[in-house]
C-alpha cells in the first residue's frame, strides 16, 4: 500500500471515529430536562398518538411519540430519552395482555425504571415506587369498570406525586378528571371510534394539559 493511501485510510479511521465521538457526546450529555416545559398543545397530538398506537399495538410507532415526548417536550439527553421510550413502551407492551391486577403487576419493574428516569427533571424529590405503583392502578382500575372519575383523582395523585402539588390543587385534579373523561370517551367507542372521535380526544387532551401548565409552570 502506497503511502498516500495509507495516508488517506488514516484520515477516514480518525474522521469515522471523531464522528463516532461527537454522536455519542451529543446523545449522552446531560440535558437540564424540566417536566414543566411542556407544550400542551403538543403534548396532547403526542398523546393522542400514543393512544391509538397502543390499540392498534404498533408498538414501534409506540415507542417513537414516547421518544419524541421526552426529547422534545422534556428536554432529556437522546440518550435518556431512549431508555424512558423504552421502559414505557415495554411496561405498557406487557400490561395490555394481562387479565388481573396480580398478572399486571409484571409491568411494576418497567414503570419503575420509567418513573426513576423521570424523577431527574421532576422540579421536587418524588418516591418513584409510589408513582408507579399508582401508575398501574389507574391502568388497572379502567378494566374493572371503576368510574373516571374516580380513577381521573389516581392520574391526579400521579401528577401531584410527580410536580410536589397537593391532590387537591383545583388544577391537577381538572387535569386528572379531564384525561380520564377522554379515556373513557375512547373506551366507550371502541372499535367504532371514528377519525372525529380522535380529534374529540386530542380536543380534551388539549385541556387537560392547559390545564396542568398552568399549575406547575411556577
Amino acid at each position: 500500500m502506497s503511502v498516500r493511501k495509507l495516508i488517506s485510510r488514516r484520515r477516514v479511521i480518525l474522521g469515522t471515529a471523531a464522528a463516532a465521538v461527537l454522536v455519542a457526546a451529543y446523545a449522552g450529555i446531560p440535558r437540564q430536562a424540566d417536566l414543566r416545559a411542556f407544550d400542551p398543545a403538543e403534548m396532547a397530538r403526542l398523546e393522542t398518538a400514543m393512544w391509538r398506537d397502543y390499540y392498534d399495538k404498533r408498538y414501534a410507532a409506540l415507542f417513537y411519540h414516547l421518544y419524541a415526548s421526552t426529547r422534545m417536550q422534556f428536554g432529556f439527553s437522546p440518550l435518556r430519552s431512549l431508555h424512558i421510550a423504552f421502559s414505557a413502551a415495554e411496561a405498557a407492551k406487557t400490561f395490555q395482555p394481562t387479565h388481573s391486577r396480580q398478572e399486571a403487576d409484571a409491568a411494576l419493574p418497567a414503570l419503575v425504571a420509567y418513573y426513576r428516569d423521570y424523577a431527574a427533571a421532576a422540579p421536587v424529590a418524588f418516591d418513584v415506587e409510589q408513582a408507579a405503583r399508582l401508575e398501574l392502578d389507574w391502568w388497572q382500575a379502567r378494566r374493572e369498570a371503576v368510574g373516571p372519575n374516580d380513577y381521573g383523582i389516581t392520574i391526579a395523585r400521579v401528577a401531584a406525586l410527580t410536580y410536589g402539588k397537593g391532590v387537591d390543587d383545583a388544577g391537577i385534579r381538572h387535569f386528572g378528571i379531564t384525561r380520564a373523561d377522554a379515556m373513557a370517551f375512547r373506551d366507550a367507542k371502541g372499535e367504532a371510534i371514528t377519525e372525529a372521535d380522535w380529534v374529540a380526544i386530542e380536543t380534551k387532551l388539549v385541556d387537560a394539559y392547559r390545564s396542568l401548565k398552568a399549575s406547575v409552570a411556577h
